[in-house]
């Protein structure tokens, strides 16, 4: 199943694109719903990198454990002309809950100067697709608050 939710935000897409990038806002942004726990590396980098391969456990409001998770990034500048600007990190992951977690996270300059981020993901889980497609709304919206909170407040600096 796939899901797509956007937000448009009143700042640059550098601003935001650094944000995407950084590893430390991960669980200040997803906080208490989902909690992802560093195993491979310990601690994870600074940035996630292009090619990366990072292990994490992942727990439901801080408790409930939900099991592994493998995380594969790769980096994405498809359009870096001023007023045109586009980036995208995805997360082509899989755990023990989905077989697929394919994640894009993209940041687009728009028209007006606003820049406008997205998450796409789609889920393969079997039986678990419908009810993790469910929870990846909650998550993903409650996210995007977050970080729309943290650029407007300025304490997004990681």
């Amino acid at each position: 199943m796939r899901l797509r939710v956007s937000t448009d935000l009143d700042c640059s897409p550098e601003r935001v694109w650094t944000l995407t990038l950084s590893t430390a806002p991960l669980n200040r942004l997803t906080a208490p719903l989902l909690v992802f726990e560093p195993i491979d590396p310990d601690p994870l980098p600074t940035v996630w990198a292009d090619g990366g391969r990072y292990l994490v456990r992942l727990w439901a409001l801080g408790v409930v454990p939900l099991g592994t998770h493998r995380i594969e990034t790769s980096v994405t500048r498809f359009d870096a002309t001023p007023g045109e600007r586009t980036y995208c990190l995805r997360d082509d992951g899989h755990g023990d809950l989905a077989g697929r977690w394919d994640h894009r996270m993209t940041v687009e300059e728009q028209w007006d100067g606003r820049t406008r981020y997205t998450d796409d993901v789609r889920i393969e889980a079997g039986v678990l697709t419908v009810f993790l497609w469910l929870g990846a709304h909650v998550l993903y919206r409650y996210r995007q608050y977050r970080l729309r909170d943290a650029l407007m407040s300025g304490t997004d600096d990681n």
